[in-house]
Formats: structure tokens, sequence, C-alpha cells
């Protein structure tokens, strides 16, 4: 079953992002990892930013998470984790397909980019990387994260981002006549 996480799934939330988040240990830059991954003023900071979680739970447990945060034009995909023992199980693309009817404008996801099996999860449900330009400017506009984390990241877009950055491109262009 997928349901809105509340109050109550913090602590579940916090192991899920923690255990999954240990097959970055030694493929993302060192300087860029830490233990935890994710300490909880950190995920609590995350939440009273508008990160709203999503999760799979089955028999009573808490299986995996995907966070949306509505910004603007814009929903990202914040903290997409599934625990390590129950991955490769369909959980993740259930979220996904789960969160993308939740959202009414067009989602972003960042993730970094030496995690090359998350790049190719979300190319498997749409979603294209943008050009490192854009990447940047992306990162800078709807995160708040470190300069070395925008440097080794990516962020893919879903198809409806387009006709977004399309009209993004058109109002630029009105401003400068």
């Amino acid at each position: 079953m997928i349901r809105p996480c509340d109050p109550a799934d913090f602590a579940a939330i916090y192991a899920i992002i923690n255990d999954a988040a240990q097959a970055y240990k030694g493929v993302i830059p060192d300087d860029c990892w830490k233990e935890p991954y994710m300490d909880q003023d950190e995920l609590e900071h995350e939440i009273h930013n508008g990160v709203a979680f999503w999760g799979f739970e089955e028999d009573g447990e808490l299986l995996g998470v995907m966070g949306l945060q509505h910004l603007e034009d814009v929903t990202l995909i914040r903290h997409a984790y599934v625990r390590t023992s129950r991955r490769n199980q369909g959980i993740g693309s259930r979220l996904l397909a789960h969160v993308g009817r939740e959202a009414a404008r067009p989602m972003l996801v960042g993730t970094w980019a030496a995690a090359r099996w998350a790049v190719r999860f979300y190319e498997r449900h749409g979603f294209r990387l943008v050009s490192p330009e854009e990447k940047d400017q992306l990162l800078q506009e709807y995160w708040s994260i470190p300069e070395r984390q925008i440097e080794t990241s990516v962020v893919l877009a879903e198809q409806a981002w387009s006709a977004v950055r399309q009209g993004r491109t058109d109002r630029a262009a009105m401003s400068d006549a």
C-alpha cells in the first residue's frame, strides 16, 4: 500500500534513508559522504521546508519512501529510498508512479552523477538528463545544496518539463525586449 507518511513515521523514514544511502558509500566523492548520510535535524528541516513523504507499506512495515516538494512551477522528487533488503522488487517504481499522479506540475529529480543505477531508474521511467548548464541553474534555483554537491550531481526532468522550460525562455525573451 502507498500512503502519505505522517509524523509517527519519522523514525522509519530516517532509518530507510540511512540504510538505503549506504549504496552511495565509496561511489560518491568521499568529501560528500557522511555518517549518518542524513541526520535527524536535516530530515526535520526538509519536512519543515515542504518535503512531504509518501511511503510504501507492506504488512505494517514501511519499506520505501519518496518525498515530494512542490515549488513554483515544478515538483521536486526528494529523498527516494527503498530498504536495502527490498530493492529491485518494484517498490521504487510503484512509488514513482504514485507520486507522478500526485504532482500537478512537471517533476524534476536530482541525484549523484556517480549513482548510475539511480540515473538509469529515472530514465527507464521517462525522465531525461538536462544539460550540464541547465542542471547547474536548476540546482541553484530549486535546491539548497552545497556547491560541491552541485558539481557532482545531475538533474533529470520528466517530459512535461520541456513545456515549462519553453515558457521560461519565452518570458525571458519578452523581458529582454
